[in-house]
């Protein structure tokens, strides 16, 4: 992989993550379009540690609120917000334990991914515009969060984004849109924190991965990680999520269409 592979993958993956565009359709499909070599899952965690990095940096201080309330004040709003968290976690960690190798293989195929696109984007279009959006994140039920925590396991297949499905969930229990971008992003650490030490172990024994490039791209997806929350976090304070899904429209059928050509 050259440096400019990784740095442009490295941007799609730490705008992809936080936008609900889906990470993980863009990691199969830029080499795809380029007709590079796919990179495969592992450095695809690899930029994910870059966007761990990222969300652990915007959000330090929630998280650190987040610790201290769930252990000395579980009936806070932080506290309980700090178990709901916990709890909603564990679909998608299950979820990548049980399809790790379809994920790897199957779901990695350009039509699927195209058809999730266009799928999830009408579902985030739909919600958006029928959601009633009037409850914060911190007063968010516990049902609430488990169903936006099972509805992440979704994102095992790229397409669907786990930004995106979290967002729309959390749109359709009624949340803002700040807070379930807010939520999204604090539940995207313990995850993509899961699939990186999963992988670590691997990563350390083929030291030859570790390669300049392969640094590169996480640092790249490190930084654009944190302009993109930030970006969103600022966005739908007074705009819609219709954006997203035009493009997830139009980036789903170019894909049918080459797909169809190839």
């Amino acid at each position: 992989m050259t440096i400019v592979q990784a740095v442009i993958l490295g941007l799609a993956q730490g705008l992809g993550e936080f936008l609900p565009i889906s990470s993980s359709a863009h990691l199969v499909l830029v080499p795809w379009f380029f007709g590079w070599t796919d990179p495969g899952l592992t450095f695809d965690v690899a930029l994910h540690v870059g966007t761990l990095v990222a969300v652990v940096l915007y959000f330090w201080r929630d998280w650190w609120q987040l610790i201290i309330k769930g252990f000395t004040d579980v009936r806070s709003a932080k506290g309980r917000l700090f178990w709901y968290l916990a709890a909603a976690t564990v679909p998608g960690a299950a979820a990548g334990y049980l399809l790790e190798e379809k994920a790897e293989t199957v779901f990695r195929s350009p039509a699927l991914i195209a058809v999730m696109l266009i799928l999830m984007g009408i579902l985030l279009y739909w919600a958006d515009r029928r959601s009633a959006k009037n409850i914060e994140m911190n007063h968010i039920t516990f049902g609430a969060s488990i169903l936006i925590g099972i509805s992440q396991a979704l994102a095992i297949i790229p397409g669907v984004s786990r930004s995106g499905i979290t967002m729309t969930t959390g749109l359709l229990t009624g949340m803002t849109r700040e807070g379930a971008a807010k939520f999204s992003f604090l539940l995207s650490t313990p995850i993509i924190l899961g699939a990186a030490m999963v992988k670590l172990p691997h990563v350390i024994s083929n030291s030859s991965m570790i390669t300049p490039s392969f640094v590169i791209g996480m640092l790249v997806s490190c930084i654009t990680g944190i302009v993109s929350i930030g970006f969103l976090l600022r966005y739908v304070q007074t705009k819609n999520f219709l954006p997203f899904a035009w493009y997830r429209f139009i980036l789903g059928a170019l894909v049918l269409i080459m797909t169809g050509v190839r």
